[in-house]
């Protein structure tokens, strides 16, 4: 599939699409079009898997939030935390197998956010918004 027909398919049914493998340069681009789904770069997580296999035969991976580290809210407590968590659940899925501690991790933020209404000022859209400390403290609570 090429890139602009991945983006038009990403914009018209994301549901299709679990996961996609693209060169950098693309992958940026698309990840950039799909925080629009998800809301905010806040919420969504990235991976660049290796060609390598671990120990367990899984990938080498950098994982990281799509949004990068944000040096403009460094230090002011309004970062979004939700996409260094969703990281962290998919370095455990993909480089370290662990499913079943992924899917809780996931789990959590998804109640946090969609259940429990906890939502940073970048997804808060005009309702109450939390800091980074209480939103990290919500999911968690839901672990």
């Amino acid at each position: 599939m090429y890139v602009d027909n991945a983006a038009m398919q990403l914009a018209r049914d994301p549901n299709q699409f679990d996961v996609l493998f693209t060169e950098n340069m693309f992958g940026d681009i698309l990840s950039d079009e799909m925080a629009v789904i998800c809301g905010s770069l806040g919420m969504l997580s990235s991976a660049s898997l290796g060609t390598g296999k671990n120990s367990l035969g899984l990938p080498f991976g950098l994982f990281e939030p799509a949004g990068g580290t944000a040096p403009d809210i460094a230090g002011k407590g309004i970062a979004n935390p939700c996409a260094q968590i969703l990281s962290v659940a998919m370095m455990l899925r993909y480089s370290f197998g662990l499913d079943a501690v992924a899917a809780k991790i996931e789990a959590a933020v998804r109640k946090a956010v969609a259940t429990d209404g906890v939502r940073t000022g970048d997804i808060a859209f005009g309702k109450p918004s939390v800091g980074t400390k209480a939103m990290a403290d919500a999911i968690i609570a839901n672990l």
